[in-house]
């Protein structure tokens, strides 16, 4: 058993059965419909009842965590007297950030003798999950601490996040779009395609007329980055869009049969408030982060 704990955040995406598998400790972002207030659970079936409201009109907003929840989330992992590595979103993504380095702090001062590493990932959703996954192999594998967080800081910038979005009222509502591109983009059928670069914010790689041309600009996008194909694991997130999860599966396949596995995973309700139904999303190593 390792001498050290790797803990996330519900925000990496993976299903609950990952993380009770892997003895991997969790801190669970929150939203909410209306006045009631739900906890991250990561469960399929939560997640496939979100879209479906969502798609009949239901609004779910999302909340950050506070500096007190971290705060005794991190002091019982310190308990039990190991070092321990948190990894959750890109600083650039999530409005939680300071308030776990906050906490961060001031645990410190309770558990001198062991080290609290809150790394800056720089990546979001299934990107992170990627991340926690080729961590916790390491980690299982018999690497040390500093080789697992060394290993990550040297690759975490290797994750290729690629995004195409079905309903641009979801991104004006977040403030990534605006009314006017919102609705002339609706009426004119616009898809972007974003990405995430090397800062860690979301950003627009392509605009392009309909959902079968962003399908394909993704494609591409993977097509150009792949540069070691052989043997990866990819996971592709998608928000109630199974289909398109499936086409996407089935072209990577076929360009780049020796990829090792391609996992399929429905999108956290988190990312999805802000991104809505129809998100499709994909994973994978690459050289370079680029549009």
């Amino acid at each position: 058993m390792a001498d050290y704990i790797i803990a996330a955040a519900s925000t990496a995406d993976l299903p609950d059965t990952y993380f009770t598998e892997h003895d991997i400790p969790l801190i669970r972002y929150s939203y909410s419909i209306g006045m009631d207030v739900f906890e991250d659970d990561c469960k399929n079936e939560s997640r496939a009842e979100a879209y479906q409201k969502m798609r009949a009109g239901t609004v779910y907003t999302t909340s950050m965590i506070n500096e007190e929840t971290y705060l005794e989330f991190f002091r019982k992992l310190l308990e039990t007297g190991k070092n321990v590595l948190y990894l959750d979103m890109s600083k650039e993504m999530s409005s939680s950030y300071m308030a776990s380095h906050n906490a961060a702090e001031r645990i410190r001062h309770e558990f001198p003798d062991q080290e609290l590493y809150l790394m800056d990932t720089r990546c979001i959703s299934g990107g992170l999950g990627l991340l926690v996954q080729e961590c916790v192999r390491r980690m299982e594998s018999g690497a040390d601490f500093e080789t697992v967080i060394a290993w990550a800081e040297a690759h975490k910038l290797n994750i290729m996040h690629r995004f195409t979005v079905d309903d641009l009222n979801y991104l004006k509502r977040g403030g990534r779009v605006s009314n006017a591109s919102a609705m002339i983009g609706s009426l004119l059928s616009i898809k972007p395609v974003l990405y995430v670069p090397d800062d860690g914010k979301l950003t627009v790689a392509a605009k392009v007329r309909g959902r079968k041309a962003a399908l394909r600009t993704l494609l591409e996008g993977v097509k150009r980055d792949m540069t070691a194909p052989e043997g990866q694991h990819i996971i592709i997130n998608h928000a109630d869009c199974i289909d398109d999860a499936n086409w996407l599966k089935g072209e990577l396949m076929r360009e780049f049969p020796m990829i090792g596995s391609i996992e399929i995973l429905p999108l956290g309700i988190i990312i999805g408030a802000h991104c809505g139904p129809g998100l499709l999303t994909v994973f994978y190593f690459g050289d370079k982060r680029k549009p």
